[in-house]
């Protein structure tokens, strides 16, 4: 299937362009950059923005409670990306090593691997979930009506998080193989039947949370489904040809391959644990300022999720150009590729921030019932302060995408961890018991992005990373 037209292409390509005439990017390689962000950026954008649309029919079907009640299931839920994201990362560094050397047999091992592993790590949390959604939720609240509506989204989401999982692993196959179109294709057209899902069980048949949870579940299984036959034949009817055709049932037990998935994994499942956990504790203090602080936290992540999309796709870019120079032993490139993708990222990412904060009065109305509600000022300055610190994330996931793509995973994880943990945490901390107040709540979110921009920025710059990526490269593997 062909490229259309696409204004998200056209909007990135134009950034690219104008940074190349200035001399800050290569032309050509801000071109390929380009082929393979915009389609993961529209995935973004799709998945996202189904996330928001998730929050806005619940906010308006059943009011600002049921808002609170999804946002205390949604870091449960984020716990299948985390889980699912750390595995994938594993197999994108491996798979775009590979694609880059011609090791197409070993590139069958390592996708067949991410799946066993996969379906190994998220089958127990789905039966947590629907085994003591209540006694999670009640982690996180005392509200009886939200932590009622909050374990019944749990429980019936819960049984998406296999597929969730094995969705990110066929997309970082096909991204890492130099096509993050039919990636997005398959991932934004689940996104479009999840919000058609919801529209029908949320309002049709009136069934509130309970039907955007069961429209996440149906929506992930076909686009699981669709991933399956695609890479198992080569090709998807309607969709077109895949770039590898992967036997499902060659070997799917190898000890080294399992360990370097698990090597360069569990760091970035871990990163994107800190986000998911970090949660936990931020909405555990944030109820203690009252619902419409936790409401209007939950309407601005969604925000923040919309406008993190441009790191979706310069990190998976970076991640696969930069693995598949290292997988040719051109050092050289792949640190080019590493640089310019930061300067890219940022540019792209002061668009975005612009863009939001013109409208960001009216983007929060969306999210609720009438503009009088007590939610929407507090919602609105934080988009304000959303829009200064997401630039910054610009630096940070620019950075992590070469790391990711070398296996210097661990570092990312830190960076992570530490501007969570133990700076936006404790701000947010601070303002619940002191007279700062919701500024912390601020100051926490520019934190959040800062520490890990400038940790992976120091990384980066050190070269550290090539090393590391000598010990995961396919001659590597043969050597054992």
């Amino acid at each position: 299937m062909l490229p259309v037209p696409n204004p998200v292409r056209l909007l990135i390509l134009g950034i690219g362009l104008a940074l190349s005439r200035v001399g800050l990017l290569n032309r050509e390689r801000a071109v390929r950059t380009v082929d393979l962000a915009w389609p993961r950026i529209v995935t973004g954008i799709a998945r996202m923005s189904k996330n928001a649309v998730d929050v806005a029919m619940v906010g308006i079907a059943s009011g600002t409670v049921a808002i609170t009640g999804v946002g205390f299931a949604g870091p449960y839920w984020g716990l299948a990306f985390a889980l699912g994201g750390g595995i994938a990362g594993g197999t994108i560094a491996l798979v775009s090593q590979r694609f880059g050397a011609d090791a197409i047999d070993e590139l069958g091992l390592a996708v067949r691997s991410s799946v066993l592993l996969t379906v190994i790590v998220t089958l127990p949390v789905t039966a947590v979930f629907w085994l003591y959604p209540t006694a999670l939720i009640s982690l996180l609240s005392n509200n009886t009506e939200a932590i009622q509506l909050g374990a019944t989204y749990l429980r019936i989401v819960g049984l998406g998080v296999p597929f969730a999982g094995l969705n990110l692993i066929g997309s970082r196959v096909l991204v890492g193989t130099d096509d993050a179109y039919t990636a997005m294709i398959l991932r934004a057209s689940g996104a479009v039947v999840n919000i058609g899902l919801n529209a029908v069980l949320i309002f049709g048949l009136n069934l509130g949370v309970k039907g955007a949870a069961l429209g996440t579940v149906l929506s992930n299984v076909v686009v699981t489904s669709a991933f399956i036959i695609g890479l198992s034949q080569g090709s998807l009817p309607g969709v077109g040809e895949f770039p590898v055709t992967i036997d499902p049932f060659g070997e799917f037990l190898d000890f080294s391959t399992l360990v370097d998935l698990i090597t360069i994994g569990v760091p970035v499942m871990g990163r994107g644990l800190v986000w998911t956990v970090a949660e936990f504790p931020m909405l555990a203090i944030l109820d203690s300022f009252g619902p419409n602080v936790v409401a209007a936290f939950v309407i601005v992540r969604r925000i923040w999720g919309l406008m993190n999309t441009p790191g979706w796709g310069f990190g998976l870019a970076s991640s696969s150009l930069v693995g598949q120079a290292l997988g040719k032993d051109d050092e050289e490139t792949a640190e080019s590729y590493g640089r310019e993708v930061i300067r890219f990222a940022v540019a792209t990412y002061v668009v975005s921030a612009v863009l939001v904060a013109l409208f960001a009065r009216p983007i929060v109305l969306g999210f609720v019932k009438n503009a009088s509600d007590p939610a929407v000022p507090i919602a609105v300055n934080l988009v304000y302060v959303a829009c200064f610190a997401v630039i910054l994330q610009g630096v940070s996931g620019g950075a992590a995408g070469p790391l990711d793509a070398s296996g210097d995973t661990a570092w990312t994880f830190g960076s992570q961890f530490v501007g969570m943990f133990l700076c936006s945490i404790p701000l947010t901390y601070i303002g619940s018991v002191t007279s700062l107040g919701i500024t912390g709540l601020y100051l926490a979110f520019v934190a959040e992005t800062t520490i890990p921009a400038t940790l992976n920025y120091y990384r980066f710059r050190t070269g550290t990373w090539k090393i590391v990526s000598r010990g995961y490269r396919p001659e590597a593997v043969a050597d054992d």
